[in-house]
């Protein structure tokens, strides 16, 4: 699986706002706006790890980050 710049997350981000679940070939046309020779298959596995990240944020399976005070 290839990297993600913040400028292609960012794109990415975008394109979902735009393509939502009811439009048809969603993932092509995801990964046509995000660029950088992204794929359907690569933006929809992006998209998927995102949900996962966020079940286990709101599950409270992340912890809170531990910030020092100074």
């Amino acid at each position: 699986m290839s990297s993600w710049t913040a400028k292609e997350n960012k794109a990415f981000e975008r394109a979902l706002a735009i393509y939502d679940k009811d439009t048809p070939d969603r993932w092509s046309n995801v990964a046509k706006a995000v660029g950088a020779g992204k794929t359907a298959d690569e933006v929809k596995r992006h998209y998927e790890l995102l949900v996962q990240d966020l079940k286990h944020i709101e599950n409270g399976r992340v912890p809170y980050p531990n910030y020092t005070t100074s």
